[in-house]
């Protein structure tokens, strides 16, 4: 085991975008079982030290690898494609209008008769997006060409969008509902 390896690596799986969950969960398991700190509280210093940072360096693999976004940029980055600090990429202009004209329901939803129908409805278009996004991504990527990882990037950077939103309807229901 090295902190060298890719996260996939590191883990003991492929390095695919449709991962088996139950496998991944049961793998990350048993290291977070075997990696633990408490395990290594006998030994020197410097074992310790080992210990504590292949157990971050699990976290963050976990962490990364369990959501489908982030996985998704994972691998495109293992690919040499930057998904995370690119501002100047030219995404489709009907998706921008798309994605502005949800943000404008999503803003008028307190003044809505039924709030909680108008998010739920929201949700669902976020649900969709998201799941078409992902096979868009999972298609192209396993293709591999030059072509076909940009369109498996192109996917992400829309993901992103899509995430962004789903994450800001989240933010509002906890607004309206829990207060």
């Amino acid at each position: 085991m090295d902190i060298k390896q890719n996260y996939f690596e590191f883990l003991g799986l492929p390095e695919i975008y449709s991962l088996d969950q139950q496998a991944f969960a049961e793998r990350s398991r048993e290291l977070q079982k075997t990696l633990h700190p408490d395990k290594f509280s006998h030994l020197s210093d410097r074992e310790r030290r080992l210990s504590v940072q292949y157990t971050a360096y699990l976290n963050e693999a976990i962490a990364t690898i369990k959501n489908a976004l982030s996985r998704a940029q994972y691998l495109l980055h293992l690919k040499g494609v930057d998904t995370f600090s690119e501002s100047s990429v030219q995404l489709d202009p009907m998706f921008l209008i798309q994605q502005m004209e949800l943000r404008e329901e999503l803003e008028s939803v307190r003044d809505s008769a039924d709030p909680d129908s108008a998010l739920e409805h929201l949700q669902a278009i976020v649900d969709g997006e998201m799941t078409d996004l992902r096979q868009v991504f999972q298609t192209n990527f396993e293709n591999g060409t030059a072509a076909d990882l940009d369109a498996a990037a192109m996917a992400v950077r829309k993901m992103q969008f899509i995430d962004k939103l789903g994450r800001e309807i989240e933010a509002l229901e906890d607004q309206l509902f829990d207060e």
